[in-house]
């Protein structure tokens, strides 16, 4: 396949996030209420400082004002955070790993953050915390133990083998998810909720996630770009690598924590949302090969489109019902895994 050079990289770029703002268009005037392109745009229009009042908009009802400005807009800028952090941490650990079945939950970072809602779930520790959930901080928190348990289990001496952080995110991911599923046997009341939120949704999250997320996400993203040039030369080899001067340890640690912390922050609002940090970068590799200086800042943005996209078939296949968006995010995941699978198996 054709690979992306590096002189179209500028025009690749502006072309996604083209496509980015179309959908985020498109996706804000889709949903069981009528509302034209048009009064959205004026909605979204009035609320800019300064240039908003130039626009009238008491011909629109209250109740669109309110669907698109404390809904819809909300909701897919949520998406857009959540689709960048997946797909940035998915590109950074399958670099990482040089495994292009991986994906920011293979080191047990979902069944940790998972564990941690089900317990605050349980105990019902609904306080908030700088804006977020006791679901959220435990989800969080949770995520963050995981990964320090697998880095730890998979460090050998005062290296970190690829297979074995490999084969600890395994074991300590499994592991976890049967301490959840007990609980959830034990608390039968609770198994709904638990549930749902496993399966992750953007629904009814407002404007507050968005503005506790973004500066973070932003930070998390700019890290791990940051160390794409050290990822490279990476995949050439750990001595290859020490020897271009590359302190291949302290890296992984930086890629794992920047990872962790994008995957974990995302997960703590939106629930356990699988496989767009599978798809998106393996997809965007075929086109841009393996430079993730370059593939990084493109699976970002298609991972933001592609969230956009699953949430929107999630708010509207079977309206007015929604589907959980992990759901819609693991039909197509699971298809694409298992073709991966057997791509690796004919290249054995």
């Amino acid at each position: 396949m054709r690979k992306i050079k590096r002189k179209s990289y500028g025009v690749v770029v502006i072309a996604m996030i083209l496509i980015l703002v179309v959908g985020i268009a498109i996706a804000s005037t889709t949903g069981s209420a009528n509302i034209s392109p048009f009064d959205v745009f004026r909605i979204v229009y009035s609320h800019i400082p300064h240039f908003g009042k130039t626009v009238d908009i008491s011909d629109i009802s209250s109740a669109s004002k309110s669907i698109i400005w404390n809904v819809r807009l909300p909701r897919v800028l949520l998406g857009v955070l959540v689709g960048t952090s997946l797909s940035v941490a998915g590109g950074a650990f399958q670099g990482l790993l040089k495994n292009p079945m991986a994906d920011p939950f293979i080191l047990g970072i979902s069944s940790g953050a998972a564990l941690g809602a089900t317990i605050a779930i349980i105990f019902r520790l609904d306080m908030t915390f700088m804006g977020f959930s006791g679901i959220s901080v435990a989800a969080f928190i949770g995520a963050l133990i995981a990964v320090f348990a697998v880095y730890n289990i998979g460090k050998v001496k005062n290296k970190v083998p690829v297979t074995t952080l490999l084969l600890a995110g395994v074991a300590v991911g499994n592991f976890l998810t049967a301490v959840m599923s007990f609980l959830m046997v034990v608390y039968s009341r609770d198994m709904t909720k638990i549930i749902y939120w496993t399966l992750g949704n953007l629904s009814g999250k407002g404007w507050e996630p968005v503005k506790m997320i973004f500066v973070p996400v932003l930070i998390g993203v700019i890290v791990i770009l940051y160390l794409s040039k050290d990822i490279n030369i990476m995949l050439t080899g750990e001595e290859s690598a020490k020897s271009l001067g590359v302190n291949v340890e302290r890296t992984k640690i930086y890629v794992l924590l920047a990872g962790t912390f994008l995957t974990s922050i995302v997960v703590s609002v939106s629930g356990i949302i699988g496989f767009v940090g599978l798809i998106i970068p393996h997809i965007i590799r075929l086109f841009t090969g393996p430079d993730h200086r370059i593939l990084l800042p493109v699976s970002a943005l298609a991972g933001a489109v592609f969230m956009i996209f699953a949430d929107t078939v999630a708010r509207v296949v079977i309206s007015p019902v929604e589907i959980p968006v992990g759901i819609i995010t693991a039909l197509f995941g699971g298809p694409f895994f298992v073709f991966l699978l057997k791509r690796k198996k004919k290249s054995l």
